[in-house]
């Protein structure tokens, strides 16, 4: 199956990157019926005994959970992709959360950014694909956990597991619009105006600790990481910390609502982004001028200097002069029909030069010069002849 690859539009594209729980959900997913099935409602025992898990057989947090989800299951409830699912279309979100993906694409389509939605999360992508607004198409990709299926569709290995430090992996993905997980592309090198979603372009939404490495990432490369909290609870001790560690530029509560601050906020960044993306533009059409003047001047200067050695080649006094021309001539990879021609005819013309033809330098870089010409000439079928005399 073909790897799609996305490139550069001709508009600039806005990507807005979200983890899930605690950003558009107010809880973890998990805990929004699977743990009430399995634990009798116990949330806090089931995440403490997943940390306990994780602790002591040094595994990764979330393979710890989804192992624990998987043999907690056995003998209680039917675990499948279409059960995860189902727990997700009962995952709660924050208010707004239904109508902002598309509301926001409009107000950046009205300003000539194309917007993009991603998931970049620890959750179970099972269940994030069971919420409305998955259904509904919101996402362009969704990165999480992950589960392999078997062909009744029960879990038996996990697929995919995303924590912190590797979260950062999909914004380069992003980045360059090589969104599979299975293409190595991403490790390929891109001039900056190449890239299709510069980190300038991209947004990240989160609420806590394991989303600092992307939120840093973006930062650092001139983006918009955003921190959100409950608008219940109103607890910004998380935001203020991750504000004052310069992890964050802004935060708002996790209010989706149409004019809420989250709102302003994200559609101010589209009205930059639209302006951010008409000045860079006007760089590189200016390095680009810049870069094809100075290869313009760069292959003046290189033709100057070979047409140099070539008035020295055909005024050569001695052999030893001759010999050390043809050494600087070979240096060149780049020579015109109308050069060589030159070359030929001194070959062909000047006693000295044609005295040693058939030493090795000269017949090399004769020989070098003649397989670049289209086709063969007059010339050069007189200097292939003298290459087979003796």
């Amino acid at each position: 199956m073909a790897i799609e690859r996305r490139t550069k539009e001709d508009k600039p594209v806005l990507a807005i990157c979200y983890d899930f729980d605690k950003n558009l959900s107010p809880d973890d997913m998990q805990a929004q019926g699977y743990i009430q099935a399995v634990y009798d409602g116990d949330i806090p025992s089931f995440w403490k005994e997943t940390d306990e898990l994780a602790e002591a057989n040094e595994m990764d947090s979330n393979l710890a959970y989804m192992y624990k989800m998987v043999n907690e299951a056995r003998g209680r409830i039917l675990l499948t992709r279409k059960s995860l699912e189902e727990y997700g279309s009962k995952v709660k979100l924050f208010p707004g959360v239904e109508e902002w993906f598309e509301r926001i694409r409009s107000y950046g389509a009205e300003h000539g950014v194309i917007v993009e939605h991603y998931i970049i999360s620890s959750g179970l992508k099972e269940m994030i694909e069971g919420t409305s607004v998955a259904k509904a198409g919101a996402f362009e990709k969704i990165y999480a956990s992950s589960f392999m299926f078997d062909d009744k569709g029960v879990p038996i290995w996990p697929a995919q597991a995303i924590n912190y430090t590797n979260k950062t992996q999909f914004l380069f993905r992003i980045e360059k619009g090589i969104l599979d997980v299975n293409d190595f592309g991403v490790n390929d090198y891109f001039p900056p105006e190449k890239l299709r979603v510069p980190f300038r372009n991209m947004v990240y939404i989160g609420d806590s600790d394991t989303d600092i490495p992307c939120m840093k990432l973006v930062n650092i490369n001139g983006g918009h990481s955003i921190g959100v909290y409950n608008n219940d609870t109103l607890d910004k001790t998380k935001v203020y910390k991750m504000l004052h560690d310069k992890r964050i530029k802004y935060f708002a509560p996790a209010d989706y609502t149409e004019n809420s601050k989250l709102d302003i906020l994200v559609r101010s960044i589209i009205e930059r982004t639209a302006a951010n993306e008409v000045l860079e533009n006007l760089y590189y059409d200016c390095k680009e001028e810049r870069d094809n003047n100075d290869t313009r001047k760069q292959n003046n200067e290189e033709k100057r200097k070979r047409l140099d050695l070539i008035i020295s080649l055909n005024s050569s006094g001695n052999f030893n002069t001759t010999h050390t021309i043809i050494k600087k001539l070979s240096r060149f990879d780049e020579w015109e029909p109308d050069e060589i021609e030159m070359l030929l005819e001194i070959a062909l013309n000047n006693h000295q030069v044609g005295f040693i033809l058939n030493d090795n330098d000269l017949k090399s870089f004769y020989r070098t010069i003649i397989g670049k010409l289209p086709e063969p000439t007059e010339n050069s079928i007189k200097i292939e002849k003298r290459f087979n005399e003796k």
